[in-house]
């Protein structure tokens, strides 16, 4: 099968991720895979798994965009010259191109919803959600039935999956060896690797820093990532006088090779389609605390393989926090079970083969 993937950007990020595993693991199953976006930095790795590139300048968030139109001659001679059979669209704007890309040529459209929509009226009159939706959580599926009217029949639910050959048990010695690689010092490390935007309530995390070290003093918090927030955060940290113990760190392409650093990983998100970051922190055995919203509820059952707490309340998270870094016996029970569950619900391998049934499905050529 040949299958063409529609996103808009290819730098770190989780559309990103689940690009990359997802055509991985179609590559090693024999299928052809194309990926078109304006760029980025993982275009190397995209072309080292063995998927082609194909640079469209598509980087915006306007479905009206004339980019949309002047990307699609490139892609309908692509779709027709290589016998493409499924588009399968990431973002709301290729969602767009994609549909009538696939009126055009006959290929089969798909699209995976990473997360929420502002149901505007524009979305409504011009869906363009394809022949079949994935979605990647229950709550994104709700989301999808009751704001935007999707007929169950054409939504999939398929969660994120990751490998699981990557993503490992951490031990002693591995973290030691991150914390020395990325001259974190010793000490409880508190950590998240997120995109810098407000979605992700990172301003609660630092808000609870204070309320962590009264019973706590030696933790740090390390915040991995970029964003629009960036600015504002730092600023944050140094009004709260935390410059000694919260400490910022660039994109990470490689995420498991910080996870090993971590004695706690920590997600107070707004609002979270599913949490591809929690997931890969619970494969590698690092205790989680999120957020009880989206689909942070279906990776976390609290207190036995992690902990969920209310949203943006700053007492509840940080009294979790030194709950898992006072109970390090306790804590590495509840991260086996997190690694379980992942094993059991969350690898590369269910994904694939989930959809592809839905590639099967839909599939006119």
């Amino acid at each position: 099968m040949n299958i063409l993937f529609l996103t808009t950007h290819f730098n770190t990020g989780g559309i990103t991720s689940y690009v990359l595993t997802l055509g991985e693991a179609l590559v090693k199953s024999g299928h052809e895979v194309w990926v078109a976006s304006s760029g980025g930095n993982c275009v190397p790795r995209l072309e080292a798994a063995g998927m082609r590139h194909v640079t469209i300048n598509i980087r915006t968030k306007s479905e009206a965009s004339p980019k949309l139109w002047l990307s699609f001659g490139p892609l309908n001679g692509l779709i027709r010259k290589e016998g493409i059979s499924i588009i399968h669209a990431q973002t709301r704007v290729t969602q767009v191109l994609g549909f009538f890309l696939s009126r055009a040529t006959g290929a089969a459209m798909v699209t995976t919803c990473h997360g929420f929509f502002r149901p505007r009226w524009f979305r409504k009159m011009f869906p363009c959600w394809g022949a079949s939706v994935i979605a990647i959580s229950k709550p994104v599926a709700r989301h999808l039935s009751v704001d935007f009217g999707v007929a169950s029949n054409n939504i999939h639910l398929i969660a994120n999956g990751i490998d699981l050959d990557r993503f490992v048990m951490t031990d002693e010695k591995m973290r030691r060896a991150a914390r020395q690689k990325w001259g974190i010092a010793d000490g409880p490390l508190i950590g998240i690797i997120a995109r810098l935007s407000d979605v992700k309530g990172i301003d609660i995390l630092i808000k609870a820093m204070p309320l962590v070290l009264k019973q706590v003093p030696s933790a740090n918090l390390l915040i991995a990532g970029q964003g629009p927030e960036e600015a504002v955060l730092k600023k944050l940290v140094q009004d709260l006088k935390l410059t000694a113990h919260v400490h910022f760190k660039d994109t990470i392409n490689q995420t498991q090779e910080l996870l090993c650093a971590f004695d706690v990983f920590v997600m107070p998100s707004l609002m979270e389609g599913l949490g591809l970051s929690v997931i890969e922190a619970q494969a590698c055995g690092i205790p989680v605390v999120a957020s009880r919203i989206g689909g942070l509820v279906d990776l976390i059952e609290d207190g036995k393989s992690g902990y969920l707490v209310p949203v943006n309340d700053l007492s509840a998270l940080a009294d979790r926090i030194i709950k898992v870094l006072r109970d390090p016996q306790g804590s590495k029970v509840m991260a086996q079970q997190a690694r379980s569950s992942t094993e059991q619900h969350f690898s590369a391998n269910r994904m694939l083969k989930e959809t592809l049934r839905v590639y099967e499905q839909y599939s006119r050529r």
